[in-house]
């Protein structure tokens, strides 16, 4: 059975820094960013790359800033 690659994208000018897309995350791909947006709010980025693609951080996420992406891989 082929397995799935996410991959997910934030708009982080867009980002309010919430943290619920964190919380969401089972494999704890997010985090608030030490760094602020133009608006002065710490975003949300990637800190590893072992997303699996299950879009629980989109769906959560009240401004829609990220967008997930999926790649199968044949084993």
């Amino acid at each position: 059975m082929a397995k799935i690659k996410g991959s997910i994208k934030i708009d982080k000018e867009r980002c309010k820094g919430c943290e619920v897309c964190v919380q969401a995350c089972p494999q704890s791909v997010i985090a608030l960013s030490v760094n602020v947006n133009g608006k002065g709010y710490h975003y949300a980025e990637t800190v590893n790359d072992e997303c699996i693609g299950c879009a629980n951080c989109a769906i959560v996420c009240p401004d829609g800033v990220i967008s997930v992406y999926k790649v199968k891989l044949n084993n």
